[in-house]
C-alpha cells in the first residue's frame, strides 16, 4: 500500500502539477487588489504598505486577523504564497531579552488613571491636571523615557491604558500586554486568538480587565496576572468583530458590535448583507448577557438577486465601530452608528440612537446622512454586491461626547466622515442644535476616529486623505462647544517624509486634551501639541525612527491612526504605525525628565 501511495505521488510529480506553488501574484490579483490598489478609498492599506509586512503577520492576518473571512477562502498554500508575493520586509529578530519584570507587584487600585477609550463615559478625552500631573509649560521639556516594540507587528491598534501603575495594550498577533508604566517591562501576556484592536477598560478597582478582538469576543482577565475569568462570544454573525472599547458602567459591561461584511460583500457570490450593529450589555462579573440591543430593530429578509444570480438581503450594516457614551442623568446610552451595506436604505445608519441603560430599548435616532449604502463591491470590478446609486461611505467611526455647557445644557457631539461636526440636543431627541462643516469629506475623508472637549470647546482633527496629492488634508479646528463656531484652526505642517510609502498629511487619529493643550498625531508620524488657545504648536515627536526598545524587540515608528495619548501621572503614552500609511509596532513613553 506504501509503495503504491509512493509511485502515485512521484508520478504525479513528473506529470508538473502535483507540487505545483501556487501563484501569489495571481491570487492577490483575484481576491485583494481591488481593495489594496493605490487609491481605492478604502481603509484597506495599500500593496506598498503591505510590502512593509512580514510574512508571518501576513499569514497571521488573513487566518486570525481582520482579513479572516477573505482568508477563508484560500488554501493554506494559497496563503502562503500570498504573503511570500507581498513581503518585502526581513524576517523578525526574535527578542534575546524577553523584558519581563525582574520584580512582581500587583496593580495599585482604585486609580483614576487613562481607563478605556477616555477616562470618562461622556468620551471627553479630557484628562484633569491632578491626574495628568503635566502642565502646559512642561510640554516643551517633555523627552523619550522608553520604547516597547510589538514583535514582528507592523501595525499598533488599541489606545493606551494606564491604570494602577501600569500600561496595558493590545496588539495586531492577539496578545495583550501589561506593562510597568514607569520602565515598560512585562508583567504579564495574554494571547487572543486574533487581533485586539480595543482599549483594555480596567474594573473593580483594578482587579479585572476587559478588552474585545476582531473575531467577536469579549475576555475579562484578572488584572493582576493576566489569567483569563471569562470569555463571551457577543454575535454570532461570521463577520462580527469588536472594534470599540468596551464600557464599564455601574457593575456592567457595554459592548459595540461592528464587522467586516463590508468586504466580504466584494465577492459576487457572497449573498450580502445581514449583519446589523448592535450593543450588548453584560455582567461584569460573570460575562452574562443582560440584553442585546441592535441598531436595525428588524432582522434582514430577501430583497432580490445580484447581476451574479445570487440572493441579497437588507437591511443591513450601521455597524458600532467606537466605545457607547453613558448618560447617567437620562440613564441612556448613546452610540454612533457607521453606513449602510445593502437595499433597502435604513434610517439607523449613519446616525446617533439613544437606548434604555437599564433594558436596552431604543430610545430616539437621528440620522444625520440617509439612503449612505456602501461596500466594497461598489469599487469591485463587477460590482454584483453594490446597491444602486450607492451612497458615499460618511459612516461614524468615533463616538458623540457628552457636554455639558456652562449654562447647564447639554449636548451630544459627533464628527462624521462627511466632514461636518453636529451638536445634538440629549434631552430633546437628538434635535440638531448646530452643525458645522470642517472638510470635504468622503471614505477616508473628514473626522475619522474623533475629537475632544474641554470647558469651553471641542476639538477635531481632519483628515480629507487625497491619494494623489499626500502634501493635501490635515489641520486640527477648534470650535465653541455651544455654537460650533470655529475659535481656530491649525493647518498641517508639510509632511518632511512624502517619499516614504503611506506618508501623508491627514490627521486620522483621535485627540486628547488636557487644561491647555491639545494633542494629534499625524499619518505622518508625528505626535503635536498645540496650545488650546491659540493653535500654536508647542512640541512635536517624530516617531518615524526606528528605537531601542525595553524589551528587546525591532521597533519603528510610523502613522498615528486609530489611537491617541494616554497622559497619566507626569507621563505621556502613545502608539505608532498603522493601516493606511507608515508601517509601525512601537508603544512610546515620555516624561519630562526622560529618565
Amino acid at each position: 500500500m506504501i509503495l503504491r501511495v509512493l509511485l502515485a505521488v512521484l508520478v504525479a510529480a513528473s506529470s508538473g502539477w502535483a507540487f505545483q506553488t501556487p501563484d501569489g501574484a495571481a491570487i492577490f490579483q483575484q481576491h485583494c487588489d481591488v481593495c489594496h490598489r493605490k487609491g481605492s478609498g478604502t481603509r484597506a492599506p495599500s500593496t506598498e504598505v503591505l510590502q512593509q509586512m512580514s510574512r508571518d503577520s501576513i499569514v497571521q492576518t488573513l487566518e486570525t486577523g481582520v482579513m479572516r473571512e477573505q482568508g477563508a477562502k484560500l488554501t493554506p498554500a494559497e496563503r502562503q504564497a500570498v504573503a511570500a508575493y507581498l513581503s518585502h520586509a526581513k524576517a523578525p529578530v526574535s527578542s534575546t531579552r524577553p523584558g519581563f519584570c525582574a520584580v512582581k507587584s500587583d496593580p495599585l487600585l482604585d486609580d483614576p488613571g487613562w481607563n478605556g477609550w477616555g477616562v470618562d463615559v461622556a468620551n471627553s478625552r479630557f484628562q484633569p491636571a491632578a491626574v495628568a500631573g503635566l502642565s502646559r509649560n512642561q510640554i516643551p521639556k517633555l523627552k523619550l523615557k522608553w520604547a516597547f516594540g510589538f514583535p514582528g507587528a507592523w501595525a499598533t491598534f488599541g489606545q493606551p491604558t494606564v491604570f494602577g501603575g501600569r500600561v496595558f495594550a493590545g496588539s495586531e498577533d492577539g496578545t495583550v500586554y501589561s506593562l510597568d508604566a514607569r520602565t515598560g517591562c512585562i508583567y504579564w501576556t495574554f494571547r487572543a486568538p486574533s487581533t485586539v484592536k480595543t482599549a483594555v477598560t480596567i474594573g473593580f478597582g483594578g482587579r479585572i480587565a476587559y478588552f474585545g478582538d476582531v473575531s467577536g469576543n469579549i475576555y475579562a482577565v484578572d488584572a493582576a496576572n493576566g489569567s483569563l475569568l471569562w470569555k463571551v462570544h457577543v454575535d454570532p454573525h461570521p463577520t462580527a468583530r469588536i472594534t470599540g472599547s468596551p464600557v464599564l458602567f455601574d457593575g456592567r459591561l457595554y459592548v459595540p458590535v461592528s464587522s467586516g461584511e463590508e468586504g466580504a460583500a466584494m465577492d459576487p457570490r457572497y449573498p450580502c448583507c445581514t449583519f446589523r450593529g448592535s450593543v450588548v450589555a453584560l455582567d461584569a462579573q460573570t460575562g452574562k448577557q443582560i440584553w442585546k440591543a441592535y441598531t436595525i430593530p428588524q432582522p434582514a429578509h430577501p430583497t432580490m438577486r445580484s447581476t451574479a444570480g445570487v440572493q441579497m438581503w437588507g437591511p443591513s450594516g450601521a455597524a458600532v465601530w467606537s466605545p457607547p457614551t453613558i448618560d447617567p442623568k437620562r440613564r441612556a446610552i448613546y452610540v454612533a452608528t457607521g453606513n449602510g451595506y445593502s437595499d433597502p436604505p435604513s434610517p439607523y445608519s449613519d446616525a446617533v440612537i439613544a437606548f434604555d441603560l437599564d433594558s436596552g430599548k431604543m430610545l430616539w435616532s437621528q440620522q444625520l446622512t440617509p439612503s449612505d449604502r456602501w461596500n466594497i463591491a461598489c469599487i469591485a470590478p463587477t460590482k454584483a454586491n453594490c446597491p444602486d446609486n450607492p451612497g458615499s461611505d460618511f459612516d461614524f467611526g468615533s463616538p458623540p461626547i457628552l457636554k455639558t455647557l456652562p449654562d447647564g445644557r447639554r449636548l451630544l457631539i459627533a464628527g462624521q466622515k462627511s466632514g461636518v461636526i453636529y451638536a445634538l440636543d440629549p434631552d430633546q431627541q437628538g434635535r440638531i442644535v448646530w452643525q458645522t462643516r470642517i472638510g470635504k469629506g468622503g471614505p477616508l475623508g473628514g473626522i475619522q476616529w474623533g475629537g475632544a472637549a474641554d470647558k469651553k470647546r471641542v476639538y477635531f482633527p481632519l483628515s480629507d486623505w487625497n491619494d494623489s496629492n499626500p502634501a493635501m488634508g490635515g489641520g486640527l479646528f477648534a470650535l465653541q462647544a455651544a455654537t460650533g463656531k470655529k475659535a481656530w484652526y491649525a493647518p498641517p505642517p508639510k509632511p518632511d517624509c512624502l517619499k516614504q510609502v503611506g506618508c501623508n498629511a491627514a490627521q486620522m487619529a483621535p485627540v486628547t486634551v488636557i487644561p491647555g493643550v491639545v494633542f494629534s498625531g499625524s499619518q505622518d508620524g508625528h505626535l503635536r501639541a498645540y496650545d488650546a488657545r491659540t493653535g500654536k504648536v508647542i512640541w512635536d515627536f517624530d516617531t518615524l525612527q526606528e528605537f531601542k526598545t525595553v524589551n528587546g524587540a525591532e521597533a519603528h515608528g510610523g502613522s498615528m491612526n486609530a489611537t491617541g495619548p494616554a497622559i497619566v501621572n507626569g507621563m505621556l503614552y502613545v502608539d505608532a504605525g498603522y493601516t493606511n500609511g507608515v508601517a509601525g509596532n512601537v508603544l512610546l513613553a515620555f516624561s519630562v525628565d526622560g529618565k
